[in-house]
């Protein structure tokens, strides 16, 4: 068996209008000590991670105290938003389309087809053993659903809150076996 511990973000600076390199708040990074008190017994055997800067910063300390190098996969990345592109009316109607997206954004199917593709590798690679993945929400929520169908919009805004969160999928080889939620933090999600 496989085990995939997927670790969405802890609270980034909501206000830092560059989503690539927005950073961690003073209490995300605190926080992202539950992603070290989660998988330090894990056994985990490698560490990937988006290359966005508050995905990084939040599992990077585990993956040093564990002797691990921080894989970054450009396709982990979170959706791309277009101008107006957050807010609970929009997330609900790019949940109810996969295909649907504002200009200049990605849809949920098109941040699920490049991160499945990413995930089958990382499968491929690392058959029976454990891998941390630092994510994020809608990247997150996307790859779920491919595997947990029933999982949309309600259970997206469910965790829009949780930051970080800390969710295990296991497979045999290819094949999805079962999801465990493992822990997360509160804290509110401020649209930008």
């Amino acid at each position: 068996m496989t085990r995939v511990y997927f670790v969405r973000h802890a609270q980034p600076e909501h206000a830092h209008a560059d989503d690539r390199t927005r950073p961690l708040t003073a209490e995300g990074t605190a926080d992202a000590e539950l992603v070290w008190q989660v998988l330090r017994d894990k056994g985990i055997d490698a560490f990937y991670c988006s290359p966005y800067k508050r995905s990084i910063d939040t599992i990077r300390k585990t993956a040093e105290r564990l002797g691990k190098e921080l894989r970054l996969d450009e396709r982990l990345r979170e959706r791309q938003s277009g101008p107006g592109g957050n807010g609970r009316e929009m997330f609900r109607r790019r949940w109810d389309d996969h295909a649907w997206h504002e200009d200049g954004g990605e849809s949920i199917g098109m941040v699920q087809a490049r991160n499945i593709e990413a995930l089958r590798q990382i499968l491929d690679d690392h058959e029976g053993q454990a891998v941390a993945v630092g994510t994020h929400g809608t990247a997150l929520s996307a790859i779920i659903n491919y595997y947990v169908p029933a999982f949309g919009c309600d259970d997206f805004l469910r965790i829009i809150d949780w930051m970080p969160y800390i969710v295990e999928l296991d497979f045999d080889g290819q094949r999805f076996l079962s999801m465990t939620e493992h822990g997360h933090v509160e804290k509110q999600f401020k649209p930008v």
